[in-house]
């Protein structure tokens, strides 16, 4: 019988394991994307300079806050990532699991905000 609990709570850490590191794949993919929104903005601005003989402006103020602020909770993401990991891993040990969705509901909400800004922000460009 302490073998059968032995492979189930072996089981049990492998899975956190893996959660885990699909987390901290989630925060590296938001770190990219970050990343590439903000550059993808300086690219958008020098074609607006080339481009201003035909009065076409260019902000990349919005691009590079709302970057910025994807490859910050990328990073805050890996440090979440890591408490939930070695909490559930505690949690595993005492055999006391509750699960938490903090880290669902935080990325959710951020993820959604900053596409609504996104999408406001394209439409505008669109609009105007």
């Amino acid at each position: 019988m302490s073998e059968e609990r032995n492979e189930t709570k072996l089981r049990e850490h492998l899975a956190n394991e893996r959660t885990f590191l699909a987390w901290i794949r989630t925060s590296i993919a938001l770190m990219g994307l970050g990343f590439v929104i903000v550059k993808f903005g300086l690219f958008l601005k020098e074609v607006a300079t080339m481009l201003e003989d035909l009065n076409i402006t260019f902000s990349e103020d919005f691009s590079a806050k709302v970057g910025t602020g994807m490859v910050t909770l990328g990073v805050i993401l890996a440090f979440f990532a890591y408490f939930q990991y070695k909490k559930v891993e505690t949690q595993i040990n005492r055999q006391t699991y509750k699960s938490s969705s903090l880290i669902s509901v935080v990325l959710t909400l951020f993820v959604v905000i900053c596409g609504f800004l996104l999408v406001v922000h394209l439409l505008t460009g669109i609009i105007i």
